[in-house]
């Protein structure tokens, strides 16, 4: 901090904190953060502390020339004034210092900015797609993952990212289930710990920490239809027992922010949601860090039609404590007149900058503002061995084995001939997957290359069709390929008389993602055709699916001998698969999300309720009259939890310790598990409950517990879980979080599918 700034600043910290120590009413101590943030606040203008509330996108070359007119040069100017708390989408140490620069050494109080990016799934060197990492249900490497991006991202000069995200999701139409970790609430909220506590480490003041965002706050993930910022409807009990607790779980591990979301809740839209922001997250949970809006979701309440013009939606959101305006300019350019004209309390404006001014303590800007600006540590940082190797380990531990009936794989590795085909098998782009805005195109791994490190054996390469005609970006729809066959032919006569044809089909990596909603669930352009076509001359099929969202893949799994869901595994990608196709890695993934059979089942979920007319043995077999359709069974094609291995796992001898306990007690399920194939393999063994009767209808199944077992061939283990209250906890027509007495089943197995059951009694 230079000399002018910092004698301000401690010349208010030595007034106010003389103050304090003397005032009689002031009889709770503060941390030295909070001392800290008071007495800048009071040198602070009304004018810098909204300054503190606004967050520019990067604007301008920030090592070029300034900004001489337009909307540009008022944010330059915006930025010198000090009515800039924090930049998004700056990145470099020359562009970060450029900027950083600007807000410590030209502006009065010489506050420096936080710098945020969307660092999702690693930052230039990419790991697989978050919904992929969630299928490794492996919470440690989760956790590493994300410490890798942030040691990646903080040497490029950020210091915030945004994500986690959270939402729940049932709807694979919604093209952000890439981002986040599926349909379950459990999984989800030991995940989005994971992610929060990688981001940001044991110590945020630390150089390679950034500070975490645990976003859309909230229900985002439940719109309408699958379609992107569509209305939601959910009702109180969704919401709290199955939409929050991820968010709960985030505060709980200390994230320092929250994004609100572009849907309304009941209603109203998020952003200005008081019963969300205040209510709930600030008062009832005590989260002391700040909320950002999303991109323009200010000024977005006017198409809501709920607020009147910008100015109103300013007053609405500041009221409804979203503390930051990302992008709708309606808090630097309307509040300093709202609280003039006692529209606005300033209690609120202190209140946000506040919790803005804490962060950036804590982060440790104020100490050193340039702590991120090392061009020597991002020079040797960025794509380092070490990145490439963690995020090798995830994109393995990602992947899923769907099917695997005749076993082709695992792969021999010498004597056969194969057939890849598809355009994804050499796409060097499209498996880094969405929301990599740091990495550079063509640079993944491709499946072919992976292939191609394993030399003994013949390998021809056929594309087939195109997938997609132009440039992909992110910032448009992805045009798929419906009309150009060329190479259809070409690619069936590559794979006659082969030994293997691995096909590499699915999605492209923009096909998913914010904006990327679909209808159709099922392989996109000529892709099935060729399958089926290809299935004529060539049986021996290894399918390898790229895809961002389950897919409805009927006619592959009635055909297809096996099945590798990949997903989008980033810049590791084709390694990753090569070392699972040759067995180097014996694949473990489970299913983080329900794969439908159709998409008219969507959305479908495991932890669905009960109706009062479901299929049971009472039913007469012939008829109509109960829950179900009449085309097509309930059931859907692979359910949660699913996912195959190499080898064979059994279960068997569940016990519980007790037939019931009271609420301060606790029963243990123990199990043996037995590994009765030929590889050694890793089994994600998973708890699941019933509540069979309740203050509120539970869910038919809900997963409360899992375990990552390692067993060699023909190895057994006892395995164990403990339920308590705890574990039976829901949020009940009470209004509250309790357990309560009643009967519960409990099952153990290898998905949600599993029949392995016993039951027990709560008692008071």
């Amino acid at each position: 901090m230079n000399k002018r700034v910092k004698f301000i600043y401690l010349l208010a910290f030595a007034i106010l904190g003389f103050a304090s120590c003397n005032s009689p009413k002031n009889k709770s101590k503060k941390s030295v953060i909070d001392q800290k943030v008071d007495s800048l606040l009071s040198v602070m203008t009304l004018e810098e502390k909204i300054g503190q509330m606004n967050l520019y996108n990067g604007f301008w070359d920030a090592t070029g020339p300034k900004p001489k007119n337009g909307n540009a040069a008022k944010k330059y100017q915006d930025l010198k004034n000090g009515l800039v708390g924090a930049m998004l989408n700056v990145r470099g140490v020359k562009n970060v210092k450029a900027v950083q620069k600007i807000a410590v050494e030209e502006t009065r109080l010489g506050i420096p900015l936080i710098i945020g990016f969307d660092v999702i799934h690693g930052h230039k060197t990419l790991a697989p797609i978050p919904l992929a990492e969630a299928a490794s249900w492996d919470l440690e490497a989760i956790k590493t993952a994300a410490r890798n991006a942030a040691v990646e991202a903080s040497a490029e000069g950020i210091n915030w990212t945004f994500a986690p995200m959270v939402d729940i999701s049932r709807d694979a139409r919604w093209g952000r289930v890439m981002e986040g970790a599926g349909e379950d609430t459990y999984l989800a909220s030991l995940i989005a710990k994971a992610r929060v506590e990688g981001f940001q480490g044991e110590d945020l003041s630390a150089h390679n920490t950034i500070a975490a965002c645990a976003k859309h706050f909230a229900a985002y993930g439940f719109a309408e239809a699958g379609r992107d910022y569509n209305t939601t409807e959910v009702n109180p009990s969704t919401l709290r027992n199955t939409i929050l607790p991820p968010f709960k779980a985030a505060k709980d591990a200390g994230v320092k922010t929250f994004m609100n979301a572009f849907n309304d809740a009941d209603g109203i839209p998020a952003t200005g949601s008081q019963h969300l922001q205040r209510t709930i997250l600030k008062e009832e949970w005590g989260f002391n860090g700040f909320v950002v809006s999303d991109w323009g979701s200010i000024k977005e309440m006017i198409a809501h039609g709920y607020a009147k013009d910008n100015k109103h939606a300013a007053e609405i959101a500041a009221k409804a404590g979203s503390d930051m305006d990302m992008e709708s300019y309606a808090y630097v350019k309307h509040l300093a007149g709202l609280v003039k004209d006692g529209k606005v309390k300033e209690a609120y404006i202190n209140q946000a900058a506040a919790r803005i001014l804490k962060v950036k303590f804590e982060l440790g800007l104020f100490d050193d503002p340039y702590k991120y600006c090392d061009e020597a540590r991002e020079k040797e940082v960025l794509g380092s061995k070490e990145l490439h190797a963690g995020v090798l380990d995830m994109a393995k531990k990602s992947m899923v084995l769907l099917k695997n009936s005749t076993n082709l794989l695992p792969l021999k590795k010498q004597g056969l001939n194969i057939a890849v085909i598809g355009d994804l098998a050499d796409d060097k782009t499209s498996p880094l997957g969405s929301w990599r805005l740091a990495a550079e195109d063509n640079t993944a791994i491709s499946v072919l290359e992976g292939l191609k490190a394993y030399p003994n054996n013949n390998i021809t390469f056929a594309s087939g069709p195109k997938l997609y005609t132009g440039t992909p970006t992110f910032v448009k729809e992805t045009q798929i390929n419906t009309t150009d066959k060329s190479g259809f032919n070409e690619a069936v006569r590559t794979a006659r008389n082969k030994d293997v044809v691995i096909m590499v089909l699915g999605e492209h990596g923009f096909q998913s993602g914010e904006g990327r909603s679909r209808v159709d669930l099922g392989l996109p352009s000529f892709q099935q055709q060729l399958l089926e076509a290809v299935y004529e001359v060539n049986k021996n099929i290894v399918l390898v699916l790229m895809n961002g969202r389950p897919l409805t893949i009927n006619w592959a799994d009635a055909n297809i001998p096996s099945i590798l869901e990949a997903w989008q595994l980033g810049t590791q990608s084709g390694n990753a698969i090569a070392q699972v196709l040759y067995g180097d890695y014996n694949p473990s993934g489970k299913l983080p999300m329900t794969f439908p059979k159709h998409v008219g089942q969507v959305p479908i979920y495991y932890n669905h309720k009960s109706t009062g007319r479901p299929k049971t043995s009472d039913h007469d077999a012939n008829t109509v009259f109960w829950s179900h359709y009449g085309d097509i069974s309930n059931d859907p094609l692979y359910e949660f939890g699913y996912g195959l291995s190499y080898t064979t796992f059994t279960y068997d001898n569940l016990k519980l310790s007790a037939k019931s306990c009271n609420k301060k007690g606790n029963i243990k399920v123990t199990f043996t598990l037995k590994n009765s194939g030929n590889y050694r393999g890793k089994e994600v063994v998973q708890l699941y409950i019933q509540d069979l009767y309740a203050s509120i209808i539970r869910p038919v199944k809900e997963l409360k517990g899992f375990k990552i077992v390692d067993l060699k061939a023909g190895e057994s283990k006892k395995v164990s879980f403990t339920i308590d209250a705890k574990t039976l906890e829901f949020y009940s027509a009470n209004n509250k979080w309790e357990a309560e007495v009643g009967e519960f089943k409990v099952f153990v197995g290898g998905s949600s599918k599993t029949n392995i059951e016993d039951s027990f009694e709560l008692t008071d």
